[in-house]
């Protein structure tokens, strides 16, 4: 059972200067190998290109340090994609099971949907069974699973597809999916006895 999160714990937008502190936590995901196919590890400088003016990043701070961060980047390049944002969450080896996590994704989710994206998605790796009951817990659902997705370490891995649509979306899904029934599924206009009785004399003559 984890520790209750800290009175001073607190979330913020990321800044350039948090690139050595998010550095440092990503490196311990890569080391860890059981969250990233990446291996190699990241310096202040490459995670300072992460900051593109259009996809979101978020800090979780205990007091001065930061110990969680969730990073959203692009998913595809073509224009009919621009909505759809891949995402990463981190936590600090000696800030895991104090919510952390939780509160760095729900502040992403705020911030994508205030961005204009309408869905986050990733992939993770089935041992990774912590992520995978966090990303639950804050609304995403498990797609499917990609076999032998890519070795690690010379291991075929497997990743499960996640995905979350962003609240605003799914509400004006529901609104295009109810005008879109047909007339005759969504039942036709009851006929009354004066219509019933002219087809039959109809019928008849």
């Amino acid at each position: 059972m984890g520790h209750p999160p800290s009175p001073q714990t607190r979330v913020r937008t990321a800044r350039a200067d948090d690139a050595s502190a998010i550095a440092r936590i990503y490196n311990q995901g890569i080391d860890d190998r059981i969250a990233t196919f990446e291996t190699r590890l990241r310096s202040a400088d490459d995670v300072r290109a992460w900051f593109d003016g259009t996809h979101p990043i978020v800090v979780v701070e205990d007091g001065e340090a930061v110990i969680a961060f969730a990073a959203a980047s692009s998913y595809r390049p073509r224009e009919c994609y621009a909505g759809v944002a891949e995402f990463s969450v981190y936590v600090a080896r000696e800030a895991r099971g104090r919510g952390a996590g939780r509160a760095a994704m729900e502040a992403l989710i705020r911030e994508t949907e205030r961005a204009g994206f309408w869905k986050l998605v990733s992939r993770v790796f089935p041992e990774n069974v912590s992520s995978l009951r966090l990303l639950a817990s804050v609304g995403f659902r498990e797609v499917g699973t990609y076999e032998k997705h890519a070795r690690l370490d010379g291991v075929w891995r497997d990743v499960v597809i996640v995905e979350r649509l962003h609240r605003a979306l799914r509400r004006r899904a529901r609104v295009a999916d109810r005008r879109a029934v047909p007339r005759s599924a969504a039942g036709a206009p009851k006929e009354g006895r004066r219509g019933r009785a002219h087809r039959s004399r109809q019928r008849r003559s």
